[in-house]
């Protein structure tokens, strides 16, 4: 484990949105703790770094999942609450956020870019086009946004003036408030995590936090983080139906050779690996 920069990240506040952040609170595992996991062994450079990526690539290519539960990582995010909503759906992870029932909640909510108010998609029904509206309709949308923000946080804290007990005081208070929250969660699920929130079809909010931790992940863990990018978050997967669409679309396809492959950036293993699919893929 490189201790000088897992120091260097720990508690640097990342800024997400316009108030949020995402800080590294801690981590526990690298690489090498998932390579001597899935070996079972007790002692440490037995292999080369070579080989222990080839081992990665492995586990990651064929699903081995659990040796990548052995490697964890905390986090201290700041995010609005409709965000949180949306990330609350990933129940593998535990979770303390802070509460509004005990603390007075800060006078804080996120307010979209201007370019970031848009149309509703006419083709992802759950999100947003890549059309913006007109300038003058963003600012007054956001101007509005802001103001009910504000009225709110005033009621809200009238009714605290009032010694409306806090855990009713606050039930007015939009979606748009920030909230904080510590988040502790092992790799496996967090690949699981950002193959989803990486997606250009998740929500640009939730995205952002999404890339951060992404790009503090890859520090740590860069052999995994390869194999994930490779395996996981930029692959495809094909039903029956297209697999045989796609086979009558193809000839000649057994003639590929494990040289070829190998000059086109294929391990060894990887070449054997992917003949055999094809000849699965011609039996179909």
């Amino acid at each position: 484990m490189n201790i000088n920069l897992i120091n260097e990240l720990k508690n640097k506040e990342f800024k997400v949105l316009d108030k949020g952040f995402v800080r590294l609170i801690d981590v526990m595992g690298d690489d090498a703790a998932i390579v001597q996991a899935a070996r079972v062994s007790y002692g440490e450079g037995t292999k080369t770094v070579r080989e222990d990526r080839g081992l990665i690539r492995y586990l990651m290519r064929h699903r081995h999942t659990s040796p990548f539960e052995m490697v964890e990582f905390k986090f201290h995010v700041k995010l609005p609450i409709f965000v949180a909503r949306q990330w609350i759906r990933h129940r593998t992870a535990n979770v303390n956020e802070y509460s509004g029932r005990y603390s007075v909640i800060r006078d804080e909510f996120y307010v979209p870019e201007i370019e970031e108010i848009r149309t509703q998609s006419q083709v992802n029904k759950q999100g947003r086009s890549e059309e913006n509206i007109s300038e003058e309709l963003a600012r007054e949308v956001a101007k509005k946004i802001e103001a009910t923000q504000s009225k709110l946080y005033q009621e809200y804290e009238e009714f605290l003036n009032l010694n409306v007990a806090r855990e009713l005081s606050r039930i007015n208070l939009p979606l748009s408030t920030y909230t904080e929250w510590y988040w502790k969660i092992d790799l496996h699920n967090l690949f699981h995590f950002l193959k989803l929130r990486l997606d250009k079809t998740a929500q640009f909010e939730i995205r952002k936090y999404a890339e951060i931790m992404a790009d503090i992940v890859k520090q740590i863990v860069p052999l995994s983080y390869e194999a994930f990018e490779d395996y996981i978050l930029n692959s495809i997967t094909f039903s029956k139906s297209e697999l045989l669409y796609l086979k009558n679309l193809i000839s000649g396809i057994t003639n590929i050779s494990e040289e070829s492959l190998l000059i086109n950036g294929f391990s060894k293993t990887e070449s054997r690996e992917f003949i055999e699919k094809l000849k699965i893929f011609n039996s179909l």
